[in-house]
């Protein structure tokens, strides 16, 4: 007997990518060509280049990556949103799910934010909000968080987020500087 799929073939596809609010006036939605500068200076942040493996973006390079998030959601292989103001403007960071195993349930959560969005716990409340959505609107059953264990305000995020620590994986992420611990942290839906 074969064990049904969590998430049906085609679902995402079947979804328009929904803007999520945010409180503070914020939200999550789709990227669009206009938010190229914000995918280049990503590749410029010291902070963000140091915690993710991003690279650098030319103009060119940013349009193709954001027409590859989109492509992803048809696909149903990622979800990625841009965090940007609710009364319009340019994306301040990036959060999403991403290695998604439908069939199975699970996915990962992955983030960064600009200068312009740290500080104000604006990437909590985005994780909680994808978080929310992947289990109540897509079907998801877990999620995760992974993080170099030299990065406290990601394990922060992930914790105030409600993804308890499940573990340290040694040695999993080649960052810069070198190999990196990670932490992981998980939800489930039944959490």
């Amino acid at each position: 007997m074969e064990i049904p799929a969590v998430v049906p073939a085609g679902r995402m596809r079947a979804l328009a990518q929904p803007v999520l609010d945010l409180p503070g006036g914020w939200v999550l939605r789709a990227w669009e060509p206009s938010d190229a500068p914000a995918l280049i200076a990503s590749g410029l942040d010291p902070d963000i280049q140091h915690w993710n493996r991003t690279g650098r973006f030319t103009e060119e390079r940013a349009e193709e990556r954001i027409a590859r998030y989109r492509g992803h959601w048809a696909d149903g292989k990622a979800a990625i949103w841009a965090v940007a103001p609710a009364s319009g403007g340019p994306a301040v960071g990036l959060i999403g799910l991403a290695d998604l195993d439908l069939r199975g349930g699970s996915g990962e959560i992955l983030y960064w934010l600009l200068p312009a969005g740290r500080g104000a716990g604006l990437m909590t409340a985005a994780t909680a909000r994808v978080s929310r959505w992947a289990f109540e609107d897509l079907g998801l059953h877990r999620l995760r968080i992974e993080h170099s264990v030299a990065n406290p305000a990601s394990c922060a995020i992930a914790t105030k987020a409600g993804f308890p620590l499940e573990g340290t994986m040694r040695g999993a992420l080649l960052h810069v500087d070198g190999w990196h611990d990670e932490h992981l942290h998980a939800r489930l839906r039944t959490d």
